[in-house]
């Protein structure tokens, strides 16, 4: 895998002189004792062995009362395991790290263990070296520790809606249906029909529901264990509805739902979730959506995870390229502290435009004249837009057959010719059509849509075949669609909390036949939570500034009087204009820049090393390049080189990312994007913002918490803390692309402001963070230990002088499914990380996932009122909800720590995997909406805690390094390649990045 990454170094002022603050331990002397036990108070432990490099084993496992207050850092170890570079192994680090995988002892082998928080005592433990745990009790997520009380407690109110089951046996049975069909829609009406025939009879009177796949519940046994079943269907892709096509199905007893493991769940009697039993009365409650929807039109219902979809829930809105947006709606069954929740929300999506192929290509392309051929690239585009999606071909008016299309030609329709008999005679297709269907075609120029196989192909003219609705566009939208579309769903809390109930209100639970006869009942009614509202954090700023401490305002304030903490400096720096604005607004832009970077506290030469020039577009690289060159000659002799790049961006979109990658992986320049239509109005705001960027970009740093500078932040400042965030952007759905991690680690403790990232190519929609530890084998140099882990630890050494005695990582983009295998895997990775770098070296770690992909809303009590909202309706930033809706027994939290702009705040949920810190609840709940204020980009508090938001970012713009021309392949690499060892399939790399880039945060 390859890693590229960035961060932040000092530069500018120096940093603000802090208060004193108790010393911390310097880092172990290499090979020193190996791992202390847990030390009393003061910090002694039971450290085993005398150790190589110096120094006895004393105790590392807690960290010591805070002795007196010293008036500077402590100073850096004379000798540290952190000497070694992240690619050369020494040999101390060498050891410890082959130690960790075989001998490393049975303590370490202890503290690679995940434990139960109470273990029963014949339940053995599985270790995070095994590949699949030796139970998922082993794995379990920590318990709440209690409920957090810091905060002015007011009541909010949560779309989750009380579920009450009956006390009702439910029978759980397999379905197997032959020939096996893998549409949903067509194995439920095998299955309603089947229902149809023999309720009455064989079936008992029962009323099954089925989730479309394998698996049939019942309110009740059913007279039979096991029973086939013969069911005929119309041919629905036939126009000729009287054929029929006849299936086989198997129903098998399987087994039966355990209420009573689900209520002692519920009550937190037990720990592990009866995932089944959730899961059952979770298809109970889309039964009826399911099959009332699925009605309208044969394709129009559509679920996407557990949302539904249907003309009927609104009208439909036109967003461009030859898609439409669809309204709908989500609902989850939720185990929740008040017993089963529903979940249910608004949801909206893209659709193809139920219109000819000829009407979408001439949208999707944005093409006016129809009759021209079709450029190679524009044909790529197509196949990839239609490919699977399902035509009616309209030629015959006596036979309207649907047809799903595989491909595109590559020739145009006037060249294709295709045999018409058995003797090998010829016919190309224009001519057939005209001969069989008294058809004239006009598009000969454009391909054919190919349906069926490529050993027997079916070959359609475009402008014969209309596209059939209620089929979902499941590639990317570009930015206009997805404007469009928040635009037509936007909704204010109060409009948005209307919507839910009168959709709720719409599908009348209680009254469904199918929810009657599993004795469920729906209370239609919003869920009223407390809440609690944090007070925002005081910030630091600068002392030369008028104002030096700031205290935000409803998660908003601003820079005037206020100078950045650690304002960079910026000596060489020029402009690039690729946009049609006359040079006197380009000259203006840069001068109102230049003021505005040295007025809020970076010093910033206002005259450009090389003069500001515009260029066009289509000579883009020519003028990076050249200016890459100026800047070698004019500061190559001196050692220094260019320090930013201004570019004012194209008026036509679609530049970005390769101005990206061309500055970051080709020249090594850190650049600075901005839109003409910004720099056109150069208002005060837009200058401020892109001050901020600029400024952690050259190395500075905007603001810090206060007190993080008094050593006042719990778990973090008592001693050295490095915050890790991590994400894993995946490609678009069909594309073969390399999904790309990201992860990113605060090296400034204890201000944990600056952040540097590190990210990797992986296998296509890998979730697992594959690249964190790694080894190597080197034919000279031998072992090699490497990683985004192990080389961001060192980072944090190099900056600070100290090792992290703490680990909070922050992992982002996690679904519930996948929790346990997350964990497993990437906690090995982190703990064999900090093991290859010293014996015993196995910091205490909590691991919290992070989730914004959720449809949880919360609404304020009172809508309107000054006192509960801000000023767009929404709740009030610092709002944390850790009752009632959130899990029955685990450790996790609802924080909208943002003030909403337009529409509906989403707050984010924040669930604890693993904790060794043993945070309370409002010790991590104030540490995250804490720095959720640090976001460097903006004078806003941000939705979700910044080193998550970081890693999004920064795997957002390594997207742009693996971007190239099309080809028929779906993608291609700008890098190298290696190959899976899991899968065939090749992963794209990312190409290097400079290394004066990764010194500093170029993600923002």
């Amino acid at each position: 895998m390859s890693k590229r990454g960035g961060g932040g170094r000092r530069g500018g002022r120096g940093d603000y002189p802090r208060e004193q603050h108790p010393s911390v331990a310097p880092a172990y002397p290499t090979g020193g004792g190996g791992r202390g036990g847990r030390g009393g108070p003061g910090g002694n432990g039971r450290g085993r062995g005398a150790g190589r490099g110096g120094g006895g084993g004393g105790g590392g496992g807690a960290p010591s009362a805070p002795p007196a207050m010293m008036s500077q850092r402590a100073p850096p170890p004379t000798t540290s395991y952190y000497s070694p570079p992240a690619d050369v192994p020494s040999s101390s680090a060498a050891a410890a790290a082959g130690t960790s995988s075989t001998s490393l002892s049975q303590e370490l082998e202890q503290r690679l263990t995940i434990r139960d928080p109470e273990p029963a005592a014949a339940e053995p433990e599985a270790t995070l070296t095994q590949s699949t745990p030796a139970s998922s009790k082993a794995l379990r997520p920590p318990a709440r520790p209690g409920f957090g009380k810091a905060g002015v407690t007011c009541i909010v109110r949560a779309n989750h809606f009380l579920v009450e089951v009956a006390d009702k046996s439910i029978c759980h049975y397999d379905v197997a249906i032959s020939p096996e069909c893998t549409s949903r829609i067509t194995n439920r009406r095998i299955i309603t029909e089947l229902v149809r025939m023999h309720k009455n009879g064989v079936l008992g009177n029962r009323l099954p529901v089925y989730d479309g796949r394998k698996s049939l519940y019942t309110a009740g046994p059913l007279p039979f264990t096991d029973k086939a079943f013969v069911i005929k269907l119309a041919d629905e892709e036939k126009t000729d509805k009287t054929r029929e096509k006849e299936f086989k199905v198997t129903i098998k007893l399987a087994g039966q739902a355990d209420l009573d493991h689900l209520r002692n769940f519920l009550q937190g009697r037990q720990m592990d979730a009866p995932q089944e039993t959730i899961q059952a009365l979770d298809i109970v409650l889309r039964e009826s959506p399911s099959a009332n929807y699925s009605n309208i039109i044969v394709y129009s219902y559509v679920t996407s995870s557990r949302s539904f979809f249907s003309p009927m829930f609104g009208h439909k809105c036109d967003i461009g390229e030859g898609l439409e947006c669809w309204r709908g709606y989500f609902q989850s069954l939720r185990p929740t502290q008040m017993g089963l929740s529903l979940n249910t929300d608004i949801s909206a999506t893209s659709f193809y435009k139920p219109v000819t192929v000829v009407e979408f290509v001439a949208e999707y392309l944005n093409i006016y004249d129809i009759m021209r051929p079709l450029s190679d690239p524009d044909r790529i585009k197509i196949k990839k837009a239609l490919r699977g999606i399902k035509v009616e071909a309209m030629h015959n008016r006596n036979c309207r057959r649907r047809y799903k299309i595989t491909g595109i030609t590559s020739m145009p329709m006037s060249e294709i010719m295709f045999p018409v008999d058995e003797s090998g005679t010829k016919l190309s297709v224009v001519q057939y059509f005209r001969d069989r269907y008294q058809c004239s075609l006009k598009h000969v120029s454009w391909p054919c849509l190919q349906a069926g196989s490529d050993a027997r192909p079916t070959y359609l003219p475009m402008e014969v075949c209309r596209i059939i609705e209620g089929q979902r566009f499941t590639k990317k939208l570009n930015d206009r669609q997805v404007t469009s579309i928040l635009k037509a769903t936007c909704q204010r809390p109060r409009d948005r909390e209307r919507s839910i109930l009168e959709m709720v209100r719409l599908n009348k639970f209680n009254d469904d036949k199918f929810v009657k006869e599993f004795g469920i009942r729906i209370k239609n009614e919003f869920t009223p939570v407390e809440a609690r509202v944090l007070p925002p954090p005081r910030l630091k700023y600068h002392e030369s500034g008028r104002e030096k401490l700031c205290s935000p305002n409803v998660g908003q304030w601003n820079m005037i009087n206020k100078r950045m903490v650690n304002g960079g400096n910026v000596e060489h720096w020029t402009c690039l204009s690729f946009s049609r604005l006359r040079g006197d607004e380009i000259d203006r832009f840069c001068g109102g820049l230049v003021n505005m970077c040295n007025n809020i506290g970076m010093v910033f030469n206002p005259r450009p090393f090389v003069d500001i020039w515009a260029v066009h577009p289509d000579s883009m690289e020519t003028a990076l390049r050249k200016v890459h060159s100026q800047s070698l000659n004019c500061l190559g002799k001196s050692g220094r080189h260019i320090q930013l790049l201004i570019i004012v961006l194209p008026e036509k979109s679609g530049h970005y990312g390769r101005i990206k990658r061309i500055c970051e992986t080709d020249l090594g320049i850190v650049s600075q994007c901005c839109l003409p239509k910004h720099v056109a109005k150069c208002n005060n705001q837009y200058l401020e913002n892109v001050a901020l960027k600029i400024n952690v970009k050259v190395g500075g740093r905007n603001t810090v918490l206060e007190d993080a500078l008094h050593y006042r932040i719990p778990f973090v400042t008592d001693k050295p803390t490095i915050i890790f965030g991590a994400d894993v952007t995946h490609p678009a759905p069909g594309e073969d692309a390399s999904s790309i991690a990201a992860v990113v680690a605060s090296i400034d403790w204890p201000e944990v402001t600056k952040y540097k990232g590190l990210v990797s190519a992986q296998q296509n929609r890998e979730e697992m963070i594959q690249d964190l530890f790694k080894v190597t084998q080197d034919p000279q140099k031998g072992t090699i230990y490497g990683g985004m882990i192990r080389e961001l630890l060192l980072s944090f050494f190099r900056a600070t002088k100290q090792k992290p005695h703490r680990i909070i990582f922050y992992r982002d983009g996690v679904s519930e499914g996948q929790f346990s295998q997350v964990l497993l895997h990437e906690m090995t990775a982190i703990r064999k990380a900090c093991a290859s770098l010293e014996e015993g070296y196995l910091p205490p770690t909590t691991f919290v996932v992070v989730q914004k992909r959720h449809h949880t809303r919360l609404f304020p009590e009172v809508h309107g009122s000054r006192d509960l909202t801000d000023r767009s309706g929404n709740i009030l930033p610092g709002t944390v909800v850790d009752k009632m809706i959130c899990h029955p027994t685990e450790f996790d939290f609802f924080l909208c720590s943002h003030a909403g702009i337009q529409g509906t705040s989403r707050p984010t949920h924040y669930h604890v995997l693993f904790d060794e810190n043993h945070f309370s609840a409002d010790d991590l709940q104030r540490l995250t909406n804490n720095l959720c204020y640090t976001y460097a980009r903006c004078t806003r508090s941000v939705s979700i805690v910044p080193p998550a938001y970081y890693a999004h970012l920064a795997a957002f713009r390594a997207r742009y390094y693996m971007e190239g021309e099309l080809s028929d392949g779906g993608s291609t690499s700008a890098g190298g390649r290696s190959r899976s060892k899991n899968t065939s399939t090749e992963v794209r790399q990312l190409p290097l990045i400079k290394h004066n880039v990764q010194e500093v945060m170029f993600y923002c």
